[in-house]
């Protein structure tokens, strides 16, 4: 089974929100007061979306900021799991005694 992509949260703030409701990432830059960079480099998938930004993303879009933070979190794990994978097989499951 191939594995799927893993989906940056700029993905989603783009295709999800900015073209479905037709906003730029400037006007998005300018109604939130994010700078125009941060913006573009979330969009590109350099950059992680903040708590800060994830409290400005929520209240411009009706969201909530655990919205944002979860996608940037599930995005984090799934990376750091595909880096540390033979490392986590190593790892043996603590069993503890039965009362």
């Amino acid at each position: 089974m191939e594995k799927l992509k893993n989906i940056h949260p700029g993905e989603v703030l783009q295709e999800e929100f900015l073209v479905p409701i037709g906003v730029s990432a400037y006007k998005l830059a300018k109604d939130t007061s994010i700078p125009q960079t941060r913006i573009s480099e979330i969009i590109k998938g350099r950059r992680r979306i903040t708590a800060d930004t994830a409290l400005r993303f929520a209240k411009y879009f009706g969201t909530s900021p655990k919205f944002w933070l979860g996608l940037q979190d599930d995005f984090d794990l799934e990376e750091e799991e595909h880096h540390i994978t033979n490392e986590l097989n190593n790892i043996q499951t603590l069993q503890q005694d039965a009362a």
